[in-house]
């Protein structure tokens, strides 16, 4: 557990909290006991919660796997409390971690975060978490144009795959992002007794910020799907270039099968059969077969 503090507030920064944190922090602040188990437990949905003494959040926050490939949750358990803020969570979270640092070494920025309420520290932390989320979409939107590009360049095989895995991380962030628009508007609509009033602006706006994270998710969504749609046409067509090739080749054999297939029926009567040069002639009569055979398909327009 780190703690850090400012005039009249208490910043408490748990990182896999171990049971003796956890019990210390109850003791201190009385917090209730579900306050406790949400701390030892993963919470599956965003919430906001009241309870006596204290104000209980659960948010999540898009992290992007670099070995798999792919956009996963991680949970932030919030309290606030008379004077202290109190913030735990499991996965690594870089950007909470460098702000508390930032607090730690700064004491301008101290100053800034740190000298009104727990409430305004919980907006400006809030805030900052959802602005962590444009690298992640813009990051998304580059590798829509590089799938994009390569999908124009003549590798649509190549990217069934990367489309798969680029499909997959916006779905997840989808799903991150969207049930916590509840917890915001909670924020910005409900009269909670530790949130002070002149903060619903702010909250209000971070609600704004979270539905232009999504309008960019729907957008990604809409051009990945878009993009998913084109290779498989341009996949599909080659196809069909190939089993049209394959099948002029076969029509074209047909009949110099058949031909060669009539004269092997006669073996002892084969027409000059014993003239030095029947080997060539009935190859000839084989290559103008076949050019007859094309003839007829460029007339009938299957060429």
């Amino acid at each position: 557990m780190k703690t850090l503090k400012h005039n009249n507030l208490t910043w408490h920064y748990f990182k896999e909290p171990s049971a003796d944190d956890v019990l210390t922090i109850q003791k201190k602040y009385n917090l209730h006991p579900l306050i406790i188990e949400e701390f030892s437990t993963p919470t599956l949905r965003p919430k906001a919660t009241e309870f006596d003494n204290c104000l209980f959040l659960s948010i999540h926050l898009p992290l992007f796997d670099t070995e798999n490939k792919t956009t996963y949750p991680a949970e932030i358990d919030i309290v606030i409390c008379e004077g202290a803020l109190i913030t735990s969570h499991d996965s690594d979270i870089f950007q909470l971690t460098e702000l508390f640092n930032e607090l730690k070494n700064s004491k301008k920025k101290r100053e800034l975060y740190m000298s009104q309420s727990p409430g305004a520290l919980l907006r400006y932390i809030i805030e900052m978490l959802l602005e962590s989320c444009f690298p992640k979409l813009d990051h998304i939107a580059e590798k829509l144009n590089h799938i994009e590009d390569e999908i124009f360049a003549g590798h649509e095989k190549e990217m069934v795959f990367e489309i798969s895995l680029a499909k997959r991380d916006i779905l997840n962030f989808r799903r991150t992002m969207k049930p916590q628009r509840s917890v915001f508007e909670s924020l910005a609509q409900k009269d909670f007794r530790l949130i002070e009033p002149g903060l619903k602006p702010y909250f209000q706006d971070l609600i704004g910020t979270n539905i232009r994270i999504w309008n960019n998710l729907e957008s990604a969504k809409e051009t990945i799907e878009s993009l998913e749609e084109t290779n498989n046409s341009l996949l599909s067509n080659k196809l069909d270039m190939t089993m049209k090739v394959l099948t002029i080749f076969s029509a074209v054999m047909l009949p110099m099968t058949v031909y060669s297939g009539i004269l092997a029926m006669s073996v002892n009567n084969i027409p000059l059969g014993k003239d030095p040069n029947a080997f060539w002639v009935h190859l000839s009569i084989m290559i103008v077969i076949s050019i007859i055979t094309i003839s007829i398909f460029k007339f009938k327009k299957w060429l």
